[in-house]
């Protein structure tokens, strides 16, 4: 049988074997920055498990741009080799290996989710993220109780777009085949786009134009750095709690387009509150509520998209890309429960009914054993 989510798919001169995205998520267990066995062994069963395009958590661009402890940083060129074996390992297994460059200004300095989300002590941020407070396109902190970040001046602003592009320059380095950088979910560059955190009056703020500005620099900067041949993705929140429409995402996609994106990431929410994909707001949600945004964008702006939230199953992922509506589907937390999510989808959709897609150590045997008539358990994903 064929699929439509298991056929392949180009951007640039970057094949993916099919349209399962591994989302960003983020694993709070770096040290000082660095990927250990544990980001391996985390990214690792993906690429095992058939997902086409694996992306590696929102990693940081400067210390001051950390969210929380435990963060991956690529601000120094030592945090470069952890990441290639890691990449290597997933080239290995046919998988594209993405990376998401991040900022998090004004959101720097939480505690990891287990702990509660909330801001660090002043103590605690000073020894791990250095500057206290952080900075922000304006002097408004994120939420009630957090401390209040500082605006940014001219000489910031540069520092920070030329850390994105020098982290897209240790990105190559390290083999990735895509970064996707993050301009959603209230992080510096979301900061910047919104009316409710950026109250510059200056060519960084007040006109869509101007709030867009700090988003199209780094691009065009990321550029600079990140060769002709790769693709570029930007995560997008394309609507927010208020001040940031559709359209508005519309007219930055077009924009960013034309700056050298080629694929848009397209989820919900964060500017003034954590994003509705990764709250419990979510629980109230209808499977796949945000691909509606993801269908718009390709409609308007032309150009490819990812449509992410609450996707579980074959058959909706499959509907998904047979109607057009998205070019990538993206899984996170389904991922978490089923790794091979990506092969057992294979099989659900009848492309892979002998297991020829899974590591060959694996699909062997697992043949024998379903010729040999055992009955299978676990969950379907139908």
């Amino acid at each position: 049988m064929t699929s439509s989510l298991f056929s392949p798919f180009r951007l640039r001169d970057v094949h993916f074997r099919n349209r399962v995205m591994v989302s960003p998520m983020n694993q709070y267990t770096a040290v000082d920055g660095v990927a250990g066995d544990w980001h391996f062994a985390h990214l690792a069963q993906f690429a095992l498990g058939g997902a086409g395009f694996v992306c590696m958590e929102a990693t940081k661009v400067e210390r001051r741009g950390m969210g929380s402890l435990g963060d991956i940083g690529l601000w120094c060129d030592e945090q470069v080799p952890p990441l290639k074996r890691i990449v290597d390992f997933m080239h290995a297994q046919g998988a594209v290996a993405g990376i998401q460059l991040n900022h998090s200004g004004r959101k720097a300095g939480t505690l990891r989710p287990w702990e509660g989300f909330g801001p660090l002590t002043r103590e605690l941020h000073e020894q791990h993220l250095g500057e206290y407070p952080g900075v922000g396109p304006s002097a408004i902190p994120f939420l009630e109780g957090w401390a209040v970040p500082r605006e940014m001046d001219e000489g910031d602003i540069r520092q920070a777009i030329a850390a994105f592009g020098q982290a897209a320059r240790r990105a190559e380095a390290a083999g990735f085949d895509v970064i996707e950088l993050h301009g959603a979910h209230g992080y510096l560059v979301h900061q910047f786009l919104s009316p409710l955190s950026n109250q510059r009056r200056d060519g960084w703020g007040g006109s869509l134009d101007n709030r867009m500005r700090f988003a199209i620099e780094t691009v065009q900067e990321v550029r600079r750095h990140w060769p002709v041949h790769k693709p570029l993705g930007y995560r997008i929140s394309a609507q927010d709690e208020e001040g940031w429409t559709l359209d508005d995402s519309v007219v930055l996609a077009r924009a960013l387009k034309a700056a050298g994106v080629d694929v848009i990431d397209c989820s919900s929410g964060g500017i003034n509150a954590r994003s509705k994909n990764m709250s419990t707001q979510a629980r109230a949600q209808q499977l796949g509520f945000q691909v509606p945004l993801a269908e718009h964008i390709r409609r308007h702006a032309d150009m490819p998209t990812i449509a992410v939230g609450l996707i579980l199953h074959a058959r909706q992922a499959e509907d998904i890309i047979v109607k057009g509506r998205a070019d990538f589907v993206a899984l996170a937390r389904e991922m978490l429960i089923d790794p091979y999510w990506a092969a057992h989808a294979a099989r659900t959709l009848g492309v892979d009914p002998e297991f020829k897609q899974w590591p060959k150590p694996y699909g062997w045997w697992l043949d024998r054993r379903e010729k040999a008539g055992y009955e299978r358990h676990g969950k379907d994903v139908a």
